[in-house]
């Protein structure tokens, strides 16, 4: 049987797009093993053979530890083979990390199980290119698919959230960010009692929240946009083109571009306005090439570094917090992703087929779709008044 290949779901690059984050936030949970032992020794030079980009060093030292943990318990057991048993491999790592300290175990949050689990899937995900990236089957004695993805593994981690949060433990979940909570991070990075390096960050930064929700963006898309990507209309303001060389779902080229049109009825979420300010904030002597988002020093100097998803996920929170959010935890980068989509259905009267095309979404993601409609981790304090709300022709 000819095995199909099978694009990554939407809640995967979710996942993935977080994953930089948690990783950073639980990097002391693995920490760089002792050289002195052969198995880790052993372990960084298998590693380091198959993960060398350096946006990966996260993954590199879980995976290092990983294989580690592995060899210490059978000095012969191979990396890079994949068989039936390799699901409890995984699942053996990730309770000895995360499993309760008087069972023996490390006691550490279910964000290090997280970690460790999207790791593993690029760790396997490298070492086998052509499998598919969602599924897990065996066959004829023959395994399809990434271990990661198995049942076994995903039940895993489903016992796992559920006993950690029954200890007390909560974990993070991607909300949607409202248009209120866009004028909140408008106010936030735009206050008037910033100093002239704060506001400068804080222009750079907004801009770029305000790209990926009104895109409908994924935040490592939104790092990748290029001065090039920007087409500005000579002798119009109306609006203006952004152009994406890929994509998730648009891996070869994006064949189109977004017009992106100024709003005089709501400046805080006007694009137009945005871009006008991070020109100021770049001056002259940027060199109007390359990455468009660029770092900001304490000293308000702007640097040639692109700003990256893991340091806006960190100014997200920042925000959030500083903005008095209780629910901080439960936002990153891919809540802008999810607010856009909920904004462009409810306030501005989208069709579901314009989002989808909008946003990228193919016809097998349907599904993944209406989870960015709806999510239980969103706020639905009116919920109350839906049905006073609603217009009468739909009324019950």
């Amino acid at each position: 049987m000819n095995q199909m290949k099978t694009a990554p779901t939407e809640e995967d690059d979710s996942l993935a797009e977080q994953i930089n984050t948690l990783i950073i936030d639980t990097l002391q949970d693995f920490p760089d093993e002792n050289t002195k032992d052969e198995a880790a020794k052993y372990a960084a030079e298998i590693a380091k053979a198959v993960i060398t980009d350096k946006t990966r060093e996260g993954h590199l030292r879980i995976v290092k530890s990983y294989i580690g943990f592995q060899m210490r318990k059978n000095p012969k057991w191979d990396a890079k083979k994949v068989d039936s048993t390799t699901p409890s491999d995984i699942t053996s790592f990730i309770i000895h990390k995360c499993g309760e300290k008087e069972k023996g175990c490390e006691g550490k949050k279910y964000s290090t199980a997280v970690s460790a689990r999207a790791a593993l899937t690029y760790w396997y995900r490298t070492l086998r290119p052509n499998e598919s990236v969602t599924e897990w089957r065996i066959e004829s004695g023959k395994c399809y698919g990434l271990p990661t993805r198995s049942r076994h593994v995903s039940e895993f981690m489903t016992g796992l959230e559920k006993t950690k949060a029954k200890a007390g433990e909560v974990s993070t979940s991607a909300r949607a960010l409202s248009l209120t909570d866009m004028h909140n991070l408008y106010d936030r990075c735009f206050r008037p009692n910033a100093t002239a390096a704060e506001m400068r960050w804080g222009i750079v930064r907004y801009t770029a929240y305000l790209f990926a929700w009104l895109l409908l963006l994924r935040f490592e898309e939104v790092v990748r946009l290029l001065f090039e990507s920007i087409n500005m209309i000579p002798g119009t303001r109306e609006y203006f083109e952004v152009q994406l060389s890929t994509r998730k779902s648009a891996q070869t080229g994006v064949g189109h571009a977004w017009k992106l049109y100024a709003n005089d009825t709501d400046p805080k979420i006007c694009p137009v306005r945005a871009l006008i300010c991070l020109a100021v904030v770049y001056g002259e002597t940027t060199p109007l090439t390359g990455s468009l988002f660029l770092k900001v020093n304490k000293n308000g100097a702007v640097l040639q570094d692109p700003i990256t998803t893991s340091v806006t996920s960190r100014s997200l929170t920042n925000d959030l917090q500083d903005l008095g959010y209780k629910s901080w935890t439960m936002y990153g980068t891919h809540s802008f992703r999810r607010g856009g989509c909920q904004h462009r259905i409810k306030n501005k009267n989208w069709t579901v087929d314009m989002v989808a095309a909008w946003g990228g979404w193919s016809q097998v993601e349907a599904i993944t779709m209406f989870r960015y409609f709806y999510s239980p981790k969103d706020n639905h304090e009116f919920m109350g008044d839906y049905d006073r709300n609603a217009p009468k022709r739909q009324r019950m």
